[in-house]
């Protein structure tokens, strides 16, 4: 009898208490700010030195109409002359502001490591335009005035790193006519709003 009574308990729980099992559906839309260096190659490197970058980010995802985040990204980036550009030139300084605006994409792939921290790999794509800013300046004696140029230029970046959900490191190659470079992120990224 006893027997009965408590199977006769269990069953009446798990019908009546019983809830909806959890929804596979994830939206979330989340903040992130970041800082790093930047380093110039190729061509851009022959006139500019490691700068540095700053970033402000929204990406929002919904896993039931898109397999990956979509991000809108705003930057600022400086790059400052070299010494050897100023000693085999007539230019006393030389640097360049960007100020990039980014579209792009990115996919969280399976952890590779779950133990301690959960560590996931990252991949990003993104299209941008980039507002910016040169100052030349040159040596007296050359008979060159000195001058600012601004200009929009397009291009893009792809990037790979790891995660482990607020704090993302980020390493990129950075695409645009005139220069390349490649770049490091520290990011810091916190959920505005997240559906479960």
């Amino acid at each position: 009898m006893k027997s009965l009574l408590l199977f006769s308990i269990i069953l009446l729980n798990t019908f009546v208490l019983a809830k909806d099992p959890p929804s596979s559906r994830a939206i979330g839309y989340f903040f992130a700010i970041s800082v790093g260096p930047r380093m110039p190659i190729f061509d851009f490197s022959n006139r500019s030195m490691l700068g540095y970058g700053v970033s402000a980010e929204i990406s929002y995802t919904d896993n039931k109409l898109i397999p990956f985040f979509v991000f809108a990204k705003l930057g600022f980036e400086q790059f400052p002359g070299s010494q050897e550009f100023y000693r085999n030139s007539d230019y006393t300084n030389f640097s360049v502001n960007y100020l990039p605006m980014s579209l792009g994409i990115r996919d969280y792939l399976p952890p590779v490591l779950k133990n301690i921290v959960t560590i996931i790999p990252v991949i990003e794509v993104s299209a941008s335009m980039l507002i910016y800013q040169e100052v030349h300046d040159f040596k007296s004696g050359t008979g060159k005035s000195d001058f600012l140029q601004d200009g929009v230029s397009f291009g893009g970046s792809v990037g790979a790193g790891v995660s482990m959900f607020l704090l993302e490191f980020m390493v990129y190659y950075n695409y645009f006519r005139d220069s390349q470079f490649l770049s490091a992120d520290l990011r810091l990224r916190l959920p505005l709003y997240v559906s479960l």
